[in-house]
């Protein structure tokens, strides 16, 4: 890679960063160091070909969702993610926004791998069935009943989701909301 390749790489990873990342603590159930190491290995397989990529956020995007899709593929045991819990301190509009992250990051991380993904790329990432489907390598109709079956989980193991109003700044969300 020439120095006027490795500057615009360096610009992309240091204005793009931030987003795939949430996208990949998404994908990995809330665990941040798996996302991280999600998110790095994309990238050293983005350096590598560089000069070849047209579209780099898309591209990025492709390898953090195919290399979580080989993971659980490899059916890796569960690893059991320790958290902080947020101090207890008056709410505001910023705290409730984060606190429902949480709880909607708690919820996914209940969830299958497969489940997971198929959630995160339908809702957060807005994108259509069929772009799912050729993400994760399987049929359209396959994408739609594992949404289905994953939102029937999701309603089941969060219980908590039931009357979540999602915050305008996270549009793709209102489907995941609980309904009775």
């Amino acid at each position: 890679m020439d120095g006027e390749a490795q500057e615009r790489f360096r610009e992309f990873v240091e204005s793009r960063s931030s987003a795939l990342l949430r996208t990949a603590v998404l994908l990995s159930g809330g665990d941040r160091h798996a996302a991280e190491d999600l998110l790095q290995n994309a990238l050293i397989k983005v350096a590598g070909r560089w000069n070849r990529i047209d579209e780099p956020e898309a591209y990025v995007r492709q390898i953090l969702y195919r290399q979580q899709v080989s993971r659980w593929r490899l059916k890796w045991r569960r690893r059991e993610v320790t958290v902080a819990e947020p101090p207890d301190t008056g709410a505001t509009a910023d705290d409730s926004a984060a606190e429902q992250r949480l709880v909607i990051r708690a919820a996914l991380a209940r969830l299958t791998a497969r489940q997971r993904s198929v959630l995160v790329l339908r809702y957060f990432e807005d994108l259509p069935e069929a772009e799912v489907a050729r993400i994760l390598g399987c049929s359209v109709g396959t994408v739609r009943s594992t949404t289905h079956r994953s939102l029937a989980r999701l309603r089941a193991v969060a219980p908590e989701l039931a009357g979540l109003t999602v915050p305008e700044p996270m549009p793709g969300l209102s489907p995941l909301e609980v309904r009775p």
